[in-house]
């Protein structure tokens, strides 16, 4: 056998493997050969050279969270009750403390996983969150989120994080001095960072943005072009909802009792400008999919005058072979513009959870407590239920604790998802009412007490 040729790189093996063998005049015994020699290499070791120490962590803002809250984090971080990390994060991002130090990796780790629990972990694992993310790259993304640091400089010279953070609270305090700010540095931004900037714009939102988000439409980042479309979907009197509406009128129309469609038969330039993208999903129909978009585009003041109908005869009327996409529409444009009286309109024919998110908390409680009254518990009903802000009202509490009593039996699995659910949105303070049910017991018992430690 052949020893191996010690000068060969890594690289130049992969490139080998790439390109043939055949064409660099080795065996594929050799190039494998030599590949296990390089592996053996690295694993041996790697010449030392000369370092320097990093410098360490800045002085931390924020004080320490209390010794029983920070135990708890890491009973939860090891798997007791992990359902409950986002609210154990929130409350303590809330009262303005920090995380101790030991648990910090294990966050940034969790957090390296799962983008929903990031959004408090720039400011809960402080000073020294941000050190360690600078020195480990599976860590970075935690300097995309803003940090509890002081002021100064940030918008010249802080990370993207501490960008957004000091925009946002920028544009909730001065909204035309945010964006005044943004509009003078703009080409200069990342397109990553125009992005998130252009949502951060959705606070405040009036007229005297629309300027600056039609101007928007043209960026090359498909990213912003969508969001500064959401935003001004949310204006019926910019320039965008104009021209969706004008769309619109061609594209749905009143027909004797009913609604007839005519879906748009191409998707143009000035469609793409307005967001309307071309491409549709997996096993979607084209026209279909932009007339979804348009309609979802378009003010949903526009339909009354246009149908001559208040929404909620408007959602009853027959559609034909395009009524899934009609109704899609509409509820991707109650949405988008917060409009609670079409969510009621829309929920009353199909319940979907995005629209409950719109409606005020109590209401969403009411008529979730509907629903469950009046259906066995399904997929549907649990996922409408993930929907509902806590705390439960009191009468969603009784229908959903009655349904656990009734299905426990027969239904076990969705039984057990109705409590952890129910342990996640009910008021903790309830712990001591449902011990007949155990383990929604224990789960409220663990929240309550969880928050006095972070109270």
């Amino acid at each position: 056998m052949n020893t191996p040729a010690v000068n060969v790189t890594w690289e130049d093996l992969v490139s080998t493997a790439l390109v043939g063998t055949d064409r660099r005049s080795a065996s594929p015994g050799e190039v494998l050969e030599q590949a296990a020699v390089q592996v053996v290499r690295a694993r041996a070791g790697r010449r030392t050279r000369e370092g320097h120490p990093p410098a360490p962590a800045a002085e931390e803002t924020r004080p320490l969270a209390a010794r029983a809250a920070g135990d708890r984090l890491a009973r939860m971080l090891g798997g007791e009750q992990a359902r409950l990390l986002p609210e154990w994060l929130e409350a303590a991002a809330a009262i303005g403390v920090r995380v101790p130090a030991h648990l910090i990796p294990g966050l940034l780790d969790l957090g390296a996983r799962d983008r929903s629990i990031r959004s408090h972990l720039g400011a809960l694992t402080g000073a020294r969150g941000r050190w360690l993310a600078e020195l480990n790259p599976s860590w970075s993304y935690l300097l995309a989120e803003a940090a509890d640091m002081p002021s100064g400089d940030l918008w010249e010279f802080g990370t993207s994080g501490d960008r957004r953070g000091y925009l946002a609270a920028l544009r909730a305090a001065a909204p035309a001095q945010a964006r005044e700010l943004l509009e003078r540095g703009w080409d200069k931004e990342t397109p990553e960072d125009r992005a998130a900037f252009v949502l951060l714009l959705s606070e405040n939102l009036g007229m005297d943005d629309e300027p600056f988000l039609e101007a928007a439409l043209d960026d090359r980042r498909r990213e912003v072009r969508q969001a500064a479309a959401d935003l001004l979907t949310r204006l019926p009197e910019s320039r965008l909802a104009r021209r969706m509406a004008e769309r619109a009128a061609r594209f749905l129309v009143k027909d004797g009792g009913g609604l007839r469609a005519d879906p748009p038969k191409a998707c143009d330039s000035t469609m793409e400008r307005d967001g309307v993208r071309p491409r549709p999903p997996a096993g979607t129909a084209q026209r279909g999919w932009w007339l979804q978009q348009v309609i979802a585009r378009t003010p949903l003041a526009f339909w009354a005058g246009h149908l001559g109908l208040p929404p909620e005869r408007a959602v009853q009327l027959k559609v034909g072979d395009w009524a899934r996409e009609v109704a899609m529409g509409w509820t991707r444009a109650a949405i988008l513009q917060h409009d609670a009286r079409w969510a009621r309109a829309l929920f009353e024919v199909e319940p979907l959870t995005d629209l409950l998110a719109v409606l005020p908390p109590d209401e969403q409680s009411a008529r979730a407590a509907e629903l469950v009254v009046r259906h066995p518990v399904d997929g549907q009903m649990i996922m409408m239920l993930g929907g509902v802000a806590r705390p439960w009202g009191p009468r969603l509490a009784k229908a959903v604790l009655k349904k656990i009593v009734e299905t426990s039996g027969t239904q076990p699995w969705n039984a057990g998802e109705l409590i952890r659910l129910a342990g996640e949105r009910l008021d903790p303070a309830m712990h001591g009412h449902v011990q007949e049910i155990a383990e929604l017991a224990v789960i409220l018992r663990f929240r309550y007490d969880m928050s006095k430690e972070l109270s």
